[in-house]
């Protein structure tokens, strides 16, 4: 499959700027702030917990949803903004200029698989746009049943803006942090024949990070497009083109490998050498779907997705002391070894595609809803030898210039392949009105070939039954209880690379075999009138526990327990107020590893209690405005496999307000935010990863936008 040519967006554009624009309205009551994920009532519906749209209310499953109002009204401009409003998802080396990386539920996404596009997989090594996305729909356990491979935590999936029926003209303009300059539009609308849609997204950015000198820029532009072939049948296609490139900004290790760095700010940039260049990555998608509707109770789909990932990746990298032979870990004065580190060339290219069928029907007393289908996906990688080479001595608290190195690159070669091969099937029972039983099961052929320099290639060839089963009881229209079971497949961990002169993994850059983890989870949603809508679930899931041994080898020895209690609330306490709460209560334990320092102890990077507090309030004497805020918490974290460091809790406090009014007769919605209001320091991830990282949380930012509604 070729490269999708981008004139068709140029050609949507044209088409949808020379459109009238809407009649120009009145100014109206600033939409309320909601965490659609709180709500769970039949209105609210998604896709990522089954193989339709479904409601939350009868979903036996935990799951958040962000829709395009709240995103606008919340000012989500990234997946890390969004993440803030859920207790269970976490930073996982999210840092400044590098891939938006989370965990959830405690479990450390797959970039390979964890995060998703209408359902398909797409790498998660770089900011996935949001702007020709309608919202973002977080499955919290295990989707093997939905997803086949994936980590255990969930998945997150992007569902694509489609074609609006009515004219939309949407403009945004913003500028925030240390002089970051945003804009976008948004237009939609259908053509003379109004079997064909449009939908154009396009963003520019220039990015000006807290962290001083992580830089960069950020250019985007899509088109989706809908044709109704005739009543039964729609054709849609969409693609999109992004390119990213930021000065990364790597984090701290211990002082003396025992201590958290103290006095340090966050606007700090480890990786200022006057040679560091930015991450530069590109990320082109191609997305093909058809739907027919035999009747009102059958319909099939056959979709196919595409994507094409690139980057080129520099740091100046912070690790180790090799004054006081600390590795990992900074000297006791700040000093630390800088790496120059480089890989050119990497690249991916995921192929998905999956049919299915849908249907309704009767057996007896008993009515179902039958899915049955097939997927198969393949993924090849590329990459080169890289370059990782020790330049020189710097330190936390004053910089010290160092030359980089003269090494270079190995030639790009395919190093990975992977190929999944799929049949799933799922039967919704209704036994009785008030009780329902989800059953379902997917067959996945795993496949994985790999080269590796100076070894045998290594392969994996296995097949794995994914069971899941779920029972529903709703004594009343508006409350459900659920009980599941569901077992999940993920890919082995990549064993890490050591920089030059260290003792090399033994199988480094090697991946272990698939692995299964198991789930129980059970859950009740309520909307109980008022404005008051629950949701909460008790929750355990077991796995394989992958680390770096004393060999040093990458293994997977032992398993990693993680319970707890999710709870999310959303209350109308009056006619201007509405508050909101999301919260996860966590006990994790490492077992079974034989190792004294690690069997018993948590989970590193995992609190046991994180929370999200929210509100927005209409101010009845001033019509249009509204002022909203939140309040984060997050636990103390262990930062080690052996619990002998750990993180401190933090609180932070966003405080913002929206304003609703007409400008030249436009509609113009002002938002202003401040995040981090009282500029708390606060260790924001923390991080096993590449010898093991804390990385600080933003500082005070600032950010005012508009948004015009033509």
């Amino acid at each position: 499959m070729s490269t999708p040519n981008y004139s068709l967006i140029a050609l949507a554009v044209l088409q949808a700027c020379a459109a009238s624009a809407l009649a120009q309205t009145a100014p109206q009551a600033m939409p309320e702030v909601v965490i659609s994920g709180s709500k769970t009532g039949g209105l609210e519906r998604a896709a990522v917990a089954g193989f339709s749209d479904a409601p939350l209310l009868q979903t036996p499953a935990s799951v958040s949803v962000f829709g395009r109002e709240q995103m606008q009204d919340l000012r989500i401009r990234s997946s890390s903004d969004a993440m803030h409003y859920d207790a269970s998802v976490s930073d996982s080396y999210n840092a400044v200029g590098y891939a938006e990386q989370f965990s959830i539920r405690g479990f450390v996404l797959d970039n390979t698989s964890s995060y998703r596009k209408d359902g398909f997989a797409i790498p998660g090594d770089t900011q996935i746009p949001l702007e020709n996305k309608e919202r973002i729909e977080v499955l919290k356990g295990l989707a093997g049943l939905q997803a086949g491979v994936a980590a255990p935590g969930g998945i997150i999936n992007y569902v694509t803006k489609r074609a609006t029926d009515a004219p939309l003209r949407q403009v945004t303009l913003e500028v925030s942090e240390r002089g970051t300059l945003y804009g976008s539009i948004d237009l939609g609308g259908r053509f003379d024949d109004k079997r064909f849609g449009y939908r154009v997204n396009a963003a520019n950015e220039r990015l000006r990070s807290y962290v001083k000198g992580a830089d960069g820029k950020r250019e985007f532009v899509s088109g989706a497009f809908d044709w109704q072939i005739s009543p039964q049948a729609l054709l849609q296609l969409d693609m999109d083109y992004q390119h990213k490139s930021q000065i990364s900004a790597p984090g701290y290790q211990l002082i003396g490998g025992t201590a958290l760095p103290s006095g340090v700010s966050p606007d700090t940039l480890l990786n200022a050498q006057p040679w560091s260049k930015p991450v530069d990555t590109v990320s082109r998608n191609l997305g093909l779907r058809f739907a027919y509707q035999f009747n009102a109770d059958w319909h099939a789909s056959i979709a196919a997705n595409k994507h094409w990932f690139k980057r080129d990746d520099y740091t100046a990298f912070p690790y180790g002391c090799g004054a006081e032979n600390l590795y990992p870990g900074y000297c006791a004065n700040g000093d630390y070894d800088v790496y120059d580190y480089q890989s050119v060339g990497e690249s991916k290219s995921p192929l998905g595609v999956q049919a299915q069928l849908q249907g309704k029907f009767a057996t007896g007393a008993f009515a179902h809803a039958l899915t049955v289908g097939a997927s198969l996906f393949e993924r090849h990688d590329k990459f080169g030898n890289y370059v990782y080479a020790l330049v020189g001595t710097s330190n936390i608290y004053h910089n010290v210039i160092v030359p980089p190195s003269t090494d270079s690159t190995g030639p790009v070669t395919e190093r990975r392949t992977e190929h999944e091969r799929a049949l799933f099937v799922q039967d919704v029972v209704t036994l009785t009105p008030q009780t329902t039983l989800h059953a379902g099961l997917r067959y996945v052929q795993v496949k994985r070939d790999e080269v590796v320099p100076g070894a045998a290639n290594a392969q994996t060839d296995s097949g794995f039954v994914l069971p899941n089963i779920a029972l529903v009881y709703s004594p009343q229209a508006n409350w459900s209880v659920y009980g599941a079971l569901a077992h999940g497949l993920e890919h082995g961990g990549i064993a890490p690379v050591a920089p030059d002169g260290q003792a090399e993994i033994t199988n480094a850059n090697q991946a272990l075999s698939p692995s299964r983890s198991k789930q129980f989870e059970l859950g009740t949603k309520a909307e109980l009138g008022h404005g008051l809508n629950v949701a909460a679930a008790l929750f355990q899931i077991r796995k394989g526990l992958e680390y770096t041994d004393a060999t040093p080898t990458y293994v997977r020895n032992g398993v990693e327990t993680h319970r707890g209690l999710e709870l999310t609330a959303t209350a109308r306490a009056s006619a201007e107020l509405r508050v909101g709460v999301s919260l996860t209560a966590m006990n994790t334990k490492q077992e079974g590893t034989g190792q004294a320092d690690t069997d018993g102890k948590r989970v590193t990077d995992v609190p046991n209690f994180k929370s999200t507090s929210w509100f927005d309030y209409k101010v009845a004497a001033l019509p249009g405005l509204t002022l909203n805020g939140s309040w984060n918490y997050a636990g103390s974290k262990a930062f080690d496999r052996a619990n002998t460091v750990n993180v401190p809790s933090y609180h932070l406090l966003n405080l913002g307000g929206a304003y609703l009014t007409q400008i030249g007769g436009v509609a113009t919605t002002v938002r202003v935010n401040v995040d981090n209001v009282f500029d708390k320091f606060y260790w924001r991830d923390v991080t096993p990863a590449l010898g093991g990282y804390l990385l600080p949380g933003a500082s005070r930012v600032f950010k005012v936008s508009a948004q015009f509604d033509f």
